[in-house]
């Protein structure tokens, strides 16, 4: 029977990830396992332009290290969202890249035997059944996956 010890949520602040952080949530108590809760700060955020103007890559620079306690506070305030959250280890974690390359990472760094995330997130588009940071997850995971709706 499978039993997770460790489980990966990846967040990006949306409802579906609250959702999907309410069932590790519900996992985590029933099997005693610990939670790590990431958000990603996408590489998008190296540089930003518009019609006929960029922003250089050092401001930009500048603002993603402005958004990293921000993130950090976002984290600590979707998990107190959950009235589980005081039942259950939850360790947060903000890490800057892709998101997919940053999620398996930390999936392999940290030994987490289950992923429990949304399909769709703020990222996501409607029409599409599965986001493509999701999709990647789902082949190049090596544990298990599981997706809420």
């Amino acid at each position: 029977m499978f039993r997770p010890t460790k489980i990966l949520v990846p967040t990006d602040f949306s409802g579906p990830a609250d959702k999907a952080l309410g069932e590790a949530l519900d996992i985590a108590k029933q099997y005693k396992a610990g939670i790590h809760l990431l958000h990603v700060i996408p590489r998008e955020l190296d540089y930003m332009c518009s019609v006929d103007y960029c922003v250089d890559a050092s401001a930009m620079g500048e603002l993603r290290e402005k958004v990293l306690p921000g993130a950090e506070e976002s984290l600590r305030k979707q998990a107190e969202k959950f009235p589980l959250s005081r039942e259950v280890k939850i360790a947060t974690e903000v890490r800057k890249g892709h998101p997919a390359e940053e999620i398996l990472k930390a999936q392999e760094e940290k030994e987490v035997d289950l992923i429990v995330m949304a399909p769709i997130g703020r990222t996501g588009l409607a029409q599409f059944p599965v986001g493509n940071v999701t999709s990647n997850i789902v082949r190049s995971a090596r544990c298990q996956v599981l997706l809420v709706r």
